[in-house]
């Protein structure tokens, strides 16, 4: 079964301009507030289609392992990869020049009226709102993966020991990295 939204290799538009890295990643800011990741992958893969499903994930993958929040690093990568530094520069001031106005005007405002109920209803229905767009997000990113039943094994794996056994996330993956690495190569 494949995901009728995938976006296969040769569904790929020309590779983003330096200005339409700052202008896609900038609209991603303004509209992902909070839970960008979903709105990444959307962006990315199924609007612009500057990257395939799977180079999405490729790409994801590898940014996970850096330090720094994954979107900003996805950022950093997805510039990289189609105009160098500079494209790389313009992909992470896109990303991050209008939320860190709006979190400085947030943070004001919030020091205001901080104990209001109505204030903290809103961050209740947000973080339901985040979760739910996390949740759909992940399951858009295992269907590449559906029917290779290694790579989904590593990943249930991956989800038990950090989300049931509550084992830290960096010695989880320093484990589970060279494993799938491993399996992956030898593996007709």
């Amino acid at each position: 079964m494949s995901d009728p939204n995938a976006v296969k290799s040769h569904d790929i538009s020309a590779p983003p301009s330096k200005a339409q890295l700052f202008i896609g990643f900038l609209t991603l800011g303004l509209i992902g507030f909070g839970g960008v990741l979903p709105l990444a992958r959307n962006m990315l893969v199924e609007q612009r289609r500057w990257l395939s499903s799977e180079k999405f994930t490729e790409l994801l993958g590898l940014c996970q392992f850096l330090p720094g929040g994954n979107v900003i690093n996805l950022s950093v990568a997805v510039g990289m990869e189609f105009q160098g530094v500079r494209g790389a520069l313009c992909a992470l001031l896109g990303l991050i020049c209008a939320p860190t106005a709006i979190v400085i005007g947030l943070g004001v405002v919030y020091a205001r009226y901080q104990n209001d109920a109505h204030v903290q209803h809103v961050f209740a229905g947000l973080a339901a709102a985040a979760a739910g767009l996390l949740l759909s997000t992940a399951i858009k990113m295992l269907m590449p993966l559906w029917g290779k039943w290694l790579p989904l094994m590593i990943v249930g794996i991956c989800l038990v020991a950090i989300a049931w056994l509550r084992f830290p996330l960096l010695p989880t993956m320093l484990v589970l990295a060279p494993v799938s690495i491993l399996l992956a190569w030898r593996r007709p």
